[in-house]
């Protein structure tokens, strides 16, 4: 395969998998919509300049919790902060989820929710061994008690396959390697008046054989540092360093930049503790939000409402295009204050199975009051 220079670029990573439709796409409307998508003014195309190692080291360590108030040293916003007091402050601007659940419900009353969730930091604690973020069983029947009430969808940087496998819910649209791979459900939810079939969107199909061949590099060149993980999400790689010594962080960056610097269609980007290669292409979470939505039958309706729980700054886009649309809320998971675009806040995967199991409880009391 012929290579050439790679874009360096600090913009987020894309993640998504989504659930239940209403209304399935076809092959041949698939490419119409992401050739259309793909015409908006709005949709940036990645790229962006050659950064050294330096500022991929000081970004690799925003993205880890010991380094989060360092970081906030340097930046502009003030909100970057381990500080109760500041996370108090920030609270005001994004409050819980939880303890202003009674303002999100009475702005969602009379419209169609649509919930999209993240995975990894949302439905599962974030770890160490990535083959091992599992959710619990009362996470997996909260989702699948909020699938059969409202049109649901998985969010996530993972592979559609891995994060299908950590869900094991068949209901559910899955969105992965940042909504560069969308299925739909093999089960019908019951709350959709037809049973909806399954969707295959796949816009970066062309660029898997190099993706595999910058992969098998990348696992050869960084063998060498302890604690290094390449996972294979298909459309994207994450290099994963949450078990690398720090001292070998400033290797792990220059490895990966000279493993891909041959390869100008691929963009750098990093999340929590990894850094992620992916095509640029004009496409992340918020444009798979928007095809979802269309493909679910709701783009330009105004009584839909979308929510959007995530946690990691590859979800912004997604908090972004709510925002921008006026409709729904994000939903950030953190337990630091940090600038987002989300709305609303939860701190860990605990709170959000604790919402979820609200919004269904909320939707049945609803229901209930409607039949008497």
């Amino acid at each position: 395969m012929t290579k050439q220079n790679v874009v360096m670029q600090e913009e987020p990573a894309v993640a998504v998998a989504a659930a239940a439709p209403t209304r399935p796409v076809s092959g041949g409307a698939n490419h119409a919509r992401y050739k259309k998508f793909l015409s908006r003014p709005d949709l940036s195309s990645g790229g962006g300049g050659g950064g050294k190692a330096g500022s991929w080291i000081e970004s690799m360590k925003a993205s880890s919790p010991t380094h989060v108030k360092s970081a906030a040293a340097r930046a502009v916003s003030s909100f970057a902060s381990h500080d109760e007091q500041d996370y108090d402050g920030w609270m005001k601007l994004h409050p819980s989820a939880l303890d202003d659940f009674e303002v999100l419900a009475a702005a969602s009353k009379g419209k169609q929710i649509v919930m999209f969730l993240d995975y990894d930091g949302t439905l599962s604690p974030i770890v160490d061994d990535p083959d091992r973020a599992f959710m619990s069983d009362e996470m997996r029947e909260a989702v699948r008690e909020v699938a059969r009430q409202f049109p649901t969808a998985i969010v996530s940087g993972r592979c559609t396959e891995k994060v299908t496998s950590f869900v094991e819910l068949s209901e559910l649209y899955y969105a992965g390697s940042h909504g560069m791979d969308i299925k739909g459900p093999n089960d019908g939810p019951q709350h959709l008046k037809a049973k909806a079939e399954n969707v295959l969107f796949q816009p970066a199909r062309d660029f898997l054989p190099m993706i595999d061949e910058v992969y098998k590099h990348l696992v050869e060149t960084t063998k060498c540092i302890p604690g290094c993980r390449v996972e294979n999400n298909k459309f994207c790689l994450s290099v994963h360093f949450r078990c690398v010594d720090e001292k070998k962080w400033c290797l792990l960056a220059e490895k990966v930049r000279s493993t891909i610097t041959d390869y100008p269609k691929l963009r750098l980007t990093h999340g929590r503790k990894v850094l992620e290669i992916r095509p640029s292409i004009k496409w992340d979470k918020g444009k798979a939000l928007e095809f979802l939505l269309e493909s679910l039958g709701y783009d330009g309706f105004n009584d839909v409402f979308p929510l959007y729980i995530g946690d990691d700054r590859t979800d912004e886009d997604a908090f972004k295009v709510l925002q921008d649309r006026g409709q729904g809320f994000g939903i950030l998971v953190s337990t630091i204050a940090k600038e987002t675009n989300a709305s609303f806040s939860l701190r860990e995967p605990a709170e959000v199975l604790k919402f979820l199991r609200r919004i269904v409880e909320w939707k049945q009391i609803s229901m209930e009051e409607c039949r008497v």
